[in-house]
């Protein structure tokens, strides 16, 4: 069952005293540097800081009967919060499962808007762990399970944020050509891609996934969702293993096409967000951003919209932001060198394997009795990508057994 325009406007009616009119702006950095009129619609100053709120308050009241005995949900994050915020305003009980990977952040949240009314329950690594407790739970006390993203209600709710970005962009005289909005399972771009392509069916929808968490991709692949194997965590707000069989359907129909994004690129997207524009996003809502690198050339001359899809970023992962964004672009380096066990070894490497500019970041090192030679577990911090080429000839100079871990990603994972 296809999610219809009217269904979108039935929600935007329900939800328009509750829900923030968030802003749809302009921005000049990302305008200048691709060329383009891009759009920022700011779901990442919705109440709850994403989205998902549209979606959760929208199902619960549509659901009435079903939820007075209370209300079950699983999330890495953001559904729980809309959730939590609809429990607490509507006075009703709800137990939300979480994965144990979630940030802190995001479960101090939960509680903040949840309050007395919210039981939060850390169960499994993932989503999909989660989410299968959480429907065990429902259907044995016979409690409401509300759907992350599978859901008519869900995506109807979601798709509210397009029927003010169509007003705003009218307000302002744009002519919008494209929309790029974030995929985990796939509710926000199934509810605006149906609002959208039923009113202005010439835009053109953009689907951004994280590399590691493609599920979305791997459905359009298989011609059904399917269950990837294993995912990658970091953009916790997207990684989702499979996405629903409604959101397929409704992905299949209406969005034109789908990237995938590197996790560094996200990184490198969240910090120019915030040092650009001071605009805090989370991984999964700095995904549309970072998409627009792999669509440039499509995009030149154009108008834009990328959804920022959430902020809900917790600070205690910016250190590890910072390093992937480093990573990402050619600046930090991971090596094994092997270091002669004699005074001045290291006066040596720094004086004629070190370029002017770069600078050592990590240094481990236990001498080894008995050896001529120790291992040392290096971080070099390059000014410039360019200076790469010339390090490793010096590196191999020194030590021609030297081992680079971003070539050897079981070492980089044990050992950084």
């Amino acid at each position: 069952m296809f999610v219809t325009v009217s269904d979108v406007e039935k929600a935007y009616q329900e939800l328009a005293p509750v829900v923030s009119h968030t802003p749809l702006q302009y921005d000049r950095f990302l305008s200048e540097k691709y060329q383009a009129t891009i759009l920022l619609k700011r779901e990442d100053l919705q109440k709850v800081r994403s989205f998902k709120l549209r979606g959760a308050y929208y199902a619960i009241a549509a659901n009435q009967e079903k939820v007075a005995r209370g209300v079950v949900c699983a999330s890495a994050g953001n559904h729980a919060q809309g959730v939590a915020y609809t429990c607490q305003e509507r006075q009703l009980s709800a137990v939300i499962y979480m994965p144990t990977t979630t940030p802190q952040q995001k479960i101090n949240q939960v509680k903040f808007f949840g309050g007395a009314f919210v039981k939060i329950e850390l169960v499994g690594d993932t989503f999909d762990a989660a989410a299968e407790a959480a429907q065990r739970f429902a259907a044995d006390n016979q409690m409401a399970f509300i759907a992350p993203f599978d859901d008519p209600a869900i995506i109807a709710g979601q798709g509210t944020l397009a029927v003010e970005l169509l007003a705003d962009a009218a307000q302002e005289q744009y002519e919008i050509d494209m929309v790029v909005a974030a995929i985990g399972g796939g509710g926000l771009i199934s509810g605006t891609a149906a609002y959208l392509k039923g009113k202005q069916p010439n835009i053109q929808i953009i689907g951004a996934e994280p590399v590691g968490a493609a599920s979305m991709q791997a459905a359009f692949d298989a011609g059904a969702p399917v269950a990837l194997p294993t995912i990658e965590k970091f953009v916790d707000g997207a990684a989702v293993k499979k996405v629903g069989n409604l959101t397929y359907q409704h992905a299949r129909q209406y969005v034109d096409q789908l990237v995938a994004v590197e996790e560094g690129a996200i990184c490198q997207t969240i910090l120019e967000l915030y040092t650009k524009q001071a605009i805090v996003a989370e991984p999964a809502g700095a995904l549309s951003v970072a998409a627009l690198e792999l669509i440039k050339e499509q995009i030149k001359g154009k108008t834009v919209v990328c959804i920022i899809s959430g902020g809900n970023n917790d600070s205690a992962r910016m250190a590890e932001i910072e390093e992937k964004s480093l990573i990402y672009q050619g600046l930090k380096h991971y090596f094994i060198v092997n270091f002669p066990q004699r005074p001045g070894a290291l006066k040596e490497f720094v004086s004629h394997v070190l370029g002017p500019d770069d600078d050592i970041t990590r240094f481990e090192y236990t001498k080894k009795i008995n050896r001529g030679t120790g291992p040392v577990m290096l971080g070099i911090l390059l000014k410039r990508k360019s200076d790469l080429d010339a390090l490793l000839t010096r590196i191999a100079a020194f030590d021609a057994q030297y081992i680079n871990l971003q070539n050897n990603q079981s070492l980089y994972s044990l050992l950084v």
